[in-house]
């Protein structure tokens, strides 16, 4: 199940959504964003917002694969 993180439920008003099949794959994007669009080196955050960014991380819905089309 693949794993979302929405930067703005972080208490930003960023719209950036990263998408990754495993949290250690989702962190590590999470990290080059927070560096490349927030200027936030990894070495500043504190063990505290590290957390508050885990517990933000939510599994997202699989699909069948069948989407219904309309008719």
């Amino acid at each position: 199940m693949a794993k979302t993180l929405r930067c703005g439920d972080l208490g930003t008003n960023c719209p950036t959504v990263l998408r990754a099949e495993t949290e250690d794959e989702l962190l590590m994007l999470a990290t080059v964003h927070a560096e490349n669009d927030h200027g936030i080196s990894t070495a500043m955050i504190p063990p505290a917002i590290l957390a508050m960014v885990k517990a933000a991380i939510k599994d997202e819905p699989e699909t069948s694969g069948n989407i219904p089309l309309p008719v």
